[in-house]
């Protein structure tokens, strides 16, 4: 009786979700070969460049010509950087996605992500708030801890709460993505693309901020990074010309420079963060351009045994914690806590941030990677 009830549930659920329509988006419900390691390594990158482009600015006329290179170093430096956080969305959506694993049971996927997650987040979660105390010298008090504890303990953790929100969802949306059509599919991808990156933008007039927020958060439910998470399933079937792709992502990139440039100088300071943001219309194209881009690298290409390559697989395996730790290596060399400073105050921030972004990516590599040799350790640091 319980097999024909499965059965017919899954008939109906076929149905209902258009699996016996044509065009279906994984025909034969079989993996899908990414560049995994290629597209982690550039991500992770990206997240570093970001989080060394935003510095605390020293205290420089911004008229001047010092303040006007550092305002632009930083301007086009985080406009680069800023598809980071989607590239890790989408290659995880496109990887937890996968029809293939549609059937997995529930108890087996959230034990999974609790190893995975759980641990490291609890050790590096700790060390921060040590951090807090110890280095940064603030007095931690029970509402302070309890705000760490539900909002992250230092500023980058927010991306391991939006990991959990995506875990939740990921056993329904396994069964939309495997038994969907395109059709179906588009138009949540469409939905989403206006309220996520369309809508806001009314929020650009003042007297609209309030009404713009108000009608993306009741009107457009799934804005936010769950299009993402879909994207990256649903684009392992496109294939555009790499010269297209290259002057998608070129524009929207020229797009949030000069953008950022016309807000801030026509609204204030206040909106110089609009255009960085994920959800913008321009860094949504960038996103997605970039990460078509990534794909038309063959997997097995980046799969071979060359130097380059295995400098990806190492990186590609110790992103969760090259993630956590690398806030720390950045305010190290930036404060000068070892006696010597990297920062945009001891040089020209056209160099210098690229040039932290590097160092701080292979301190983290050189203290991680000797820690997760060590018996019990590598789950507990990622």
């Amino acid at each position: 009786m319980d097999l024909v009830q499965s059965i017919i549930s899954k008939r109906c659920l076929k149905k209902l979700v258009g699996e016996e329509r044509d065009q279906k988006l994984f025909p034969e419900h079989g993996k899908v070969l990414l560049p995994v390691d290629l597209i982690r390594t550039v991500a992770i990158i990206l997240v570093i460049l970001l989080h060394a482009s935003i510095e605390p600015a020293p205290a420089v006329d911004i008229m001047s010509s010092e303040g006007v290179q550092l305002w632009w170093a930083s301007n086009v430096y985080a406009s680069l950087a800023s598809p980071a956080v989607p590239l890790f969305i989408m290659l995880t959506g496109a990887l937890l996605l996968q029809p293939s694993k549609v059937n997995e049971p529930l108890k087996v996927f959230f034990k999974k992500r609790l190893s995975r997650i759980g641990l490291p987040f609890l050790f590096w979660g700790g060390a921060y708030f040590a951090w807090r105390v110890f280095v940064n010298g603030e007095v931690l008090t029970s509402g302070s801890i309890l705000q760490g504890v539900l909002a992250g303990p230092y500023f980058h953790f927010w991306f391991l709460y939006l990991l959990l929100g995506l875990y939740l969802f990921t056993p329904l949306l396994r069964v939309i993505v495997a038994y969907a059509d395109w059709k179906l599919i588009k138009y949540f991808l469409l939905v989403w693309f206006v309220g996520t990156a369309l809508v806001p933008l009314f929020g650009l007039y003042e007297n609209l901020i309030g009404p713009a927020l108000w009608f993306k958060q009741n009107v457009f439910l799934l804005s936010g990074m769950m299009g993402y998470f879909v994207l990256g399933a649903y684009m392992v079937k496109w294939r555009l010309r790499s010269s297209i792709l290259i002057l998608i992502l070129a524009s929207s990139l020229v797009f949030t420079i000069s953008g950022t440039y016309f807000l801030v100088g026509t609204l204030g300071e206040r909106f110089s963060q609009f255009f960085y943001d994920a959800s913008s219309v321009s860094i949504v194209i960038a996103s997605i351009a970039l990460f078509l881009l990534l794909l038309t690298v063959p997997a097995k290409q980046v799969e071979n045994q060359s130097r380059i390559n295995r400098f990806l697989h190492l990186v590609s395996q110790n992103t969760l914690p090259i993630y956590l730790f690398h806030v720390m290596v950045l305010e190290v060399l930036q404060k000068g806590y070892l006696g010597f400073k990297i920062s945009v105050t001891t040089m020209n921030p056209i160099v210098e941030i690229p040039f932290i972004t590097v160092i701080a990516l292979l301190v983290s590599l050189v203290v991680i990677i000797p820690l997760k040799k060590i018996p019990y350790v590598k789950r507990i640091v990622g």
